[in-house]
């Protein structure tokens, strides 16, 4: 525990971005495990919708800060191969 005073104010700071980026990072992990519940065998319309709504997700949680915006890039990238890889 620090005893400087900005040390803890530095270290509530910090707890608190960390449970708000976990909320985030597991909204996203939610959103994936429905993505690719969704792909598996969904008709493409379904397929398209579900990659929407994961990217909108991705998105989120880069603008917020959870993930990166490279981080965020590789993986709609990745969910836009499944979703083309399954039509195919």
């Amino acid at each position: 525990m620090p005893n400087i005073k900005s040390a803890i104010k530095r270290d509530a700071i910090s707890k608190a971005r960390r449970l708000r980026n976990l909320s985030n990072k597991s909204r996203l992990n939610t959103a994936r495990k429905t993505f690719l519940a969704a792909i598996e065998g969904a008709d493409a319309a379904k397929k398209e919708e579900a990659l929407r709504a994961f990217s909108s997700e991705i998105d989120k949680a880069a603008k917020k800060g959870a993930i990166t915006k490279n981080g965020a890039a590789r993986r709609k990238s990745r969910a836009a191969a499944l979703v083309a890889a399954a039509k195919a």
